[in-house]
């Protein structure tokens, strides 16, 4: 009688978002841009540091587990943050060797390499705001 019963289809489940690994990535991007506002050097691409790197690495490599997740955007927006920080910094560095031949070119050069990092932390911050609601990024 068991043999007799069709096999019972049962619903897929979702994959859960890899929450930890963005968290992880907003905690990387996070120490990265305040060490580099508050350290001396003012690094002139805050992100290009060894923990910025990796914080891109797992945000690529969990990009595909998150497909079709609200993670996924927050991952989009952590690599799109990541490469606007460095074009952010091509820009500063070039705009810097080029003002710092006049006067006013040495207070441009320190406000842009302070900015940088601060953009960066708005990023992180706007973004986590989101996350911890679990709610995507809006586009």
């Amino acid at each position: 009688m068991a043999d007799d019963m069709p096999p019972v289809a049962l619903p897929s489940v979702p994959p859960e978002p890899p929450v930890s690994a963005a968290l992880v990535v907003y905690a990387l991007y996070a120490l990265t841009a305040a060490v580099s506002l508050f350290s001396a050097g003012f690094h002139i691409v805050p992100l290009l540091s060894l923990i910025g790197v990796i914080g891109l690495i797992i945000a690529y490599v969990k990009r595909s587990d998150a497909q079709g997740t609200w993670v996924a955007s927050h991952l989009g927006y952590l690599i799109r943050t990541f490469w606007w920080a460095i074009f952010a910094g091509i820009v500063c560095w070039i705009l810097g060797w080029l003002f710092a031949i006049t006067l006013i070119g040495i207070p441009v050069a320190l406000l842009l390499w302070i900015a940088t990092p601060a953009w960066i932390i708005y990023r992180i911050v706007r973004g986590y705001l989101y996350f911890k609601d679990s709610k995507p990024i809006p586009a």
